[in-house]
């Protein structure tokens, strides 16, 4: 393949063979499942990792925000990128950093450098996936790309259903360090496919790279999660809290203001005088806060109280997704028929009765009247909600602006579940922190062993319990319940708060 072609320019696809097609749709799905499934592997291995490594919740957070970090504060430049330099270049080169920034992971000697090489997949997964779809639709004509996004959406949901109970056999039977090891034969092959079988491709006009909005926006969001982070084991009052929690507000304010002035801005804040556009994102807001903030937690209640194995706490997912992947078609016809606004009213509202279904167990109990219900009926909440999402993000603007609204869309949503674990652990720390000091003031043990317990406060229920005090693990399992119940609330909240923002906000109008 040369890597000048009449694809470059944006439309075009007559010099794309019909093997360069199908190579080009290969190499999106595999770039896009590796960044989509990390996170559910990684999801269902910290429980693994936080053992093995003797760290605590908030390291756990970190490893999962480190990634979210970069990824949400890059997404948008990563569009640009590919746009600009080559989206096969752009593309192939986030594949190379993710790939050995997983190989980094798995061979990580402590927690903190785990962190930062997961910090540098968030970085190669900005790159991996707002250019799968770029390439996707660069390579097919407009009449065949429906078809293809179709197949690329389809081999998503497969690989999203696939990667907990993958990720959870590999830890359960091998180790965590499989969960990031996968993803070297992965890269290597999707690296050869991109520099033997897909051509290159770029857009007409990419506009300058914005890259003080990328910087205010990485410090702004790291600065703020921080404290968030932070605090329950530091203190509201501590210095370095107080610090990080001043700077990420300045430079978030400071992020408005320069993308204001921008001449070409990663975040083009004139969108959002579109009343569905703002509404479909601050719906996204709200909805995925309470999805990818809860989510973070189901795993470390099914693994460190409930008793699950790895395995079987990614698998306790596969409702959720099983029926998102069967009613999302569905979904998608019935705005045809009634309109975007009242799916979009009804989903989170049932979403909201999912939540709220998993904050009824307690500790024990069959999975089948305990999780499972609530993993079915949080699946049938999401599965009415986002076809009609997406279709009202894309509809609100120009269709000559359908990138930048799925895009500004998709980074809605990945900072939505950045903040949201940040918010949720100090929720869940303070229900825990609580819960668990009024059960040992009942249980009379020995002082030093209620100190050498709250001592260990900072690992919730994944704390190894001194000699004599093994009768306090069902209090410890208990206060854990305690926290993620007030979590689960929350969330619940939070969904019917997206399902008054449609009501309010949301217009059925005729597609530009």
């Amino acid at each position: 393949m040369t890597n000048t072609t009449p694809a470059e320019r944006p439309g075009t696809s007559a010099s794309c063979s019909e093997s360069a097609r199908r190579w080009t749709l290969v190499a999106a799905i595999i770039g896009s499942g590796m960044a989509f499934v990390d996170g559910t592997i990684v999801n269902v291995a910290l429980p693994a990792i936080q053992q093995a490594m003797n760290a605590t919740t908030a390291d756990a957070q970190w490893v999962m925000e480190s990634y979210a970090l970069l990824l949400s504060a890059l997404l948008l430049v990563g569009g640009v990128l590919g746009d600009r330099f080559g989206r096969r270049r752009m593309f192939a080169t986030g594949a190379v950093v993710f790939t050995l920034a997983s190989v980094a992971c798995a061979a990580a000697p402590g927690i903190t450098a785990l962190i930062i090489a997961r910090g540098a997949q968030g970085l190669g997964a900005a790159l991996l996936v707002p250019g799968s779809l770029s390439l996707i639709t660069s390579a097919y004509p407009k009449e065949r790309r429906g078809r293809a996004i179709g197949t690329w959406s389809a081999f998503s949901g497969v690989t999203a259903a696939l990667g907990p109970v993958l990720g959870g056999f590999l830890v359960e039977h091998f180790s965590w360090h499989w969960a990031f090891l996968i993803n070297l034969p992965l890269g290597v092959a999707l690296v050869a496919i991109c520099r033997w079988r897909v051509p290159e491709s770029r857009g007409a006009d990419a506009g300058r790279i914005d890259v003080r909005g990328a910087l205010l926006a990485t410090v702004g969001l790291a600065g703020v999660v921080y404290a968030l982070i932070e605090a329950p084991l530091l203190g509201w009052l501590a210095l370095p809290v107080g610090m990080a929690a001043a700077v990420g507000i300045l430079a978030l304010v400071a992020f408005a203001l320069a993308e204001r002035r921008a001449a070409s801005p990663m975040l083009p804040l004139a969108h959002f005088r579109d009343r569905n556009f703002a509404g479909a994102n601050l719906l996204t807001f709200l909805l995925y806060a309470s999805l990818g903030g809860s989510m973070f937690f189901v795993p470390l209640n099914l693994i460190q109280v409930q008793g699950y194995g790895a395995t079987g706490a990614g698998a306790s997912l596969l409702p959720f997704i099983v029926i998102m992947f069967a009613l999302s078609r569905v979904a998608g016809r019935l705005v045809d028929v009634v309109g975007a606004r009242l799916p979009l009213i009804v989903g989170p509202t049932v979403a909201a009765v999912g939540f709220a279904l998993y904050a009824l167990p307690g500790v024990g109990g069959s999975y089948w009247i305990t999780f499972f219900p609530a993993s079915a009926v949080l699946g049938l909440g999401m599965s009415i909600t986002i076809a009609p999402l997406t279709t009202t993000v894309m509809n609100a603007l120009d269709p000559s602006l359908a990138g930048t609204a799925s895009g500004v869309n998709n980074a809605v949503s990945r900072v939505a579940g950045l903040i949201a674990i940040a918010v949720f652990g100090v929720v869940l720390t303070h229900g825990f922190d609580v819960a668990l000091r009024d059960s040992l003031a009942t249980m009379h043990l020995p002082r030093e062993s209620v100190d050498a317990i709250m001592a260990q406060r900072a690992k919730l229920a994944g704390m190894e319990l001194p000699p004599g005090a093994e009768a306090a693990r069902r209090l410890v399992d208990q206060a854990f319940v305690a926290g993620f119940r007030q979590v689960m609330i929350l969330s619940a909240i939070l969904a019917v708060l997206s399902a008054l923002t449609a009501a309010l906000m949301i217009r059925d109008k005729p597609v530009r």
